[in-house]
């Protein structure tokens, strides 16, 4: 029964979201309630499970995400994303052009959205493989599945941070294990970029150079680079330090990473480095209307959807459904396959990695015990797994599909030949590189 009334919430959520169009936030709220009710609980500690699924969650992740959020937008509205796009195509050569594109994909989607970092890096991939002689399709399934593998596996991207936020795993070492499977994940979409979409010939359009001026300033290399490098060193930091201690410079190293290398205050002083990307700081950047104040809208969904997520998870913690669920699931053989499989099939179904990073990672967090996945390393794997899974498939039903045949003019066959694939490709590379760090750590 257990088993079936997780199905059944699931199978909710995907039909409400996919079907009848309803918010995921509002989708994930009223399953839980119900979820609640149905499985016994009464109306006292639905209540109750409500506000600590919602407020204990938020109270984890809600800043990270927001100042994930508004680091990206400073990079990519002051140009510093390109600035970094540019230099890494400097040192990789113009004559790499879709190795080039790959990589400058997996760096810049660490803290920009992949759908926006595609459309800003339009215009440079389309130039660069006009200038090559290459097709379209090869350099761009590249750079498209280059964003994704970061995307999905490296915080301070909002989908990873609250996945491991709700299965309460350290950030830094989810950084670190996410880097490794998103490293090889992009070998794996190199190679298929190479061996299979470059040999479909899509002529690129000519470019609008209205639609995309020249900007007339742009920030250095080494203030664009440190709103992202700073922040990954300060919270891997306090990871490595975790073990040092004592009076002397040890202790010292120790707690200063203890506070500068807690996520909130590591991201909010990347988020300070952003101020130095503008040539000159206006009051507007920081107001309702300007950057700060759409980067907060944008992160809104993201956090009332993993809030939602947090309820779900509660609901099912407090119903003992969970429980019950995971004394089955003790004696299965999916392992750490089982949280990429459901992240994988709520991919699939509804389109959103985040959501299915957030859904799954809620109805893993009350079986972490069940399952054996008590250390430090297991939920960092958990969380990566269940990124690795968030990837497979990209479709009609995902924006970023939409997103990314518009803007290289490909047909939906085409699509689904060339990104769709693709996505699977490196899912999958992503889960056998977790399920190979699983054994070794095992």
């Amino acid at each position: 029964m257990a088993i079936i009334t997780i199905l059944l919430s699931i199978a909710s959520i995907v039909l409400l979201i996919t079907k009848l169009k309803v918010h995921p936030f509002l989708a994930l709220l009223l399953v839980s309630l119900v979820l609640g009710v149905a499985s016994g609980m009464d109306a006292a500690n639905v209540i109750s499970a409500t506000q600590e699924g919602f407020g204990g969650t938020i109270g984890r992740i809600g800043l990270i995400i927001v100042l994930g959020v508004m680091i990206g937008a400073f990079l990519e509205k002051t140009g510093g994303a390109l600035v970094l796009a540019n230099k890494m195509l400097s040192l990789i050569g113009t004559k790499r052009v879709i190795t080039a594109m790959g990589i400058i994909g997996y760096v810049v989607s660490i803290p920009v959205f992949s759908d926006s970092a595609f459309v800003l890096l339009s215009a440079l991939n389309k130039g660069l493989t006009k200038k090559a002689g290459l097709s379209l399709a090869g350099t761009s399934v590249a750079l498209g599945l280059g964003l994704s593998c970061t995307h999905a596996l490296v915080p301070p991207t909002p989908g990873p941070v609250a996945a491991a936020g709700i299965l309460e795993a350290d950030l830094g070492i989810v950084m670190g294990f996410g880097m490794i499977a998103a490293g090889a994940a992009l070998a794996a979409a190199l190679l298929f970029a190479h061996k299979v979409a470059a040999k479909v010939d899509i002529a690129v359009d000519e470019p609008d150079e209205e639609a995309t001026p020249t900007p007339t300033y742009v920030p250095s290399l080494f203030a664009s680079s440190l709103p992202i490098v700073v922040p990954i060193l300060l919270i891997v930091g306090k990871s490595l330090s975790a073990n040092l201690g004592g009076d002397g410079w040890q202790g010292r190293v120790n707690g200063f990473f203890i506070f500068f290398g807690e996520p909130v205050i590591a991201l909010m002083v990347g988020f300070m480095l952003c101020l130095l990307l503008p040539k000159k700081l206006d009051k507007n950047m920081l107001s309702t209307e300007g950057w700060v104040g759409k980067a907060l809208t944008d992160s809104a969904t993201i956090i009332l959807v993993t809030g939602a997520g947090g309820i779900f998870g509660k609901i099912l913690q407090n119903s003992g459904v969970a429980a019950t669920l995971g004394e089955a699931l003790t004696s299965s053989s999916f392992g750490i396959f089982l949280p990429f499989l459901l992240a994988a099939a709520l991919k699939s179904a509804q389109g959103s990695s985040t959501v299915a990073l957030v859904t799954t990672a809620s109805v893993i967090a009350p079986l972490m015990g069940s399952l054996g996945f008590t250390g430090e390393l297991d939920k960092a794997l958990v969380v990566v797994a269940i990124g690795a899974g968030s990837l497979v498939v990209s479709h009609v039903n995902d924006s970023f599909f939409w997103v990314f045949t518009q803007l290289t003019g490909m047909n939906i066959q085409t699509g689904y030949k060339l990104h769709t694939t693709g996505t699977l490709v490196i899912g999958a590379t992503a889960m056998a590189v977790v399920y190979t760090m699983f054994c070794i750590v095992h």
